[in-house]
């Protein structure tokens, strides 16, 4: 790999700053309406978006083998993963939500063993998971009484069935190579992957209504999601990864619960105490450590929201 140049750090930067933010905007946007709808329109407009901009540049259809592919693991990862997590920001603290997708590497990792025949489970990544699991348990803490609410549970199962599809979906991609560009086919998993969640979402009784239009902060987390969140965060985070070395990528993976907590702590009014902030400390290291191993057997897969 050649010498990073200064706008693979500045991509770097723009992620793990900037995918921080869409737990808030997306807290913002279920205010409004169904998760699932508000990811199904991210996700969709992003693809057609980014597709056409392809097809402006003369790339071609890609097979439909390779269509397929793309289809479920655009299912797997934004379906299962970005629409649940949407879902979730409905009934759980966005800064608490991103701490629990933060452990996405653990269930990479448990995934990996699985799926991938040379994955081993080592003494640090059991260490890891150990901890990164007790740092959760220990935000819980603070979130007893919230845990007797079912819609407080709900969000919470939500966010971890999210976490481990995101974590099932980046070993399958590792796993069948597609051999297409990042991007490129990234368009096509937003793409279908968003009309899958509209019709899921039409199926659930949940349509755009005209009064949705005239809400400007619904309006503001849409936009947001669809040119920062999908567009800038995610073109700068394949940039960074095929710029810079994995392991330097993954910095954002710790950065962005920080930013969520302390957007949802000043914008939202969230809880943000001691034990809140030593116990998201506690999980990220939990998840450095197994995110460290896992890179030494070169099982590194995608990490994000």
């Amino acid at each position: 790999m050649k010498k990073p140049s200064v706008n693979a750090y500045v991509a770097l930067i723009v992620v793990s700053f900037f995918w921080g933010t869409t737990y808030l905007a997306s807290h913002i946007g279920v205010e409004y309406m169904h998760g699932l709808l508000l990811a199904g329109l991210r996700q969709s407009m992003a693809g057609v978006l980014l597709t056409g901009f392809f097809f402006i540049k003369g790339q071609k259809i890609p097979p439909r083998a390779m269509l397929s592919k793309l289809f479920i693991i655009g299912v797997i990862m934004l379906c299962g993963s970005n629409g649940l997590m949407t879902w979730a920001m409905k009934y759980v603290p966005s800064g608490l939500g991103a701490i629990i997708a933060a452990t996405v590497p653990i269930w990479i990792t448990i995934f990996s063993y699985f799926i991938v025949s040379k994955s081993k489970i080592t003494a640090q990544v059991i260490i890891g998971m150990l901890i990164g699991f007790i740092g959760v348990g220990g935000i819980f803490y603070d979130y007893l009484v919230d845990l007797m609410k079912p819609e407080f549970r709900f969000g919470i199962l939500l966010l971890i069935m999210g976490s481990m599809f995101w974590a099932f979906g980046s070993v399958l991609t590792a796993k069948w190579a597609l051999g297409i560009n990042p991007l490129y086919g990234a368009g096509f998993q937003m793409f279908f992957s968003g009309v899958v969640m509209l019709i899921i979402s039409f199926c659930m009784g949940e349509t755009l209504q005209w009064s949705h239009l005239q809400e400007p902060r619904l309006v503001g987390s849409i936009l947001y999601l669809i040119f920062v969140g999908s567009l800038l965060s995610y073109s700068a985070y394949i940039y960074a990864l095929n710029s810079l070395p994995p392991s330097q990528v993954a910095i954002y993976a710790y950065v962005n619960p920080i930013v969520a907590v302390l957007l949802g702590f000043i914008i939202l009014q969230e809880k943000l105490n001691m034990v809140v902030a030593i116990s998201c400390l506690v999980t990220l290291v939990g998840v450095y450590l197994v995110n460290n191993a896992y890179k030494k057997n070169k099982q590194y897969g995608q990490l994000a929201e």
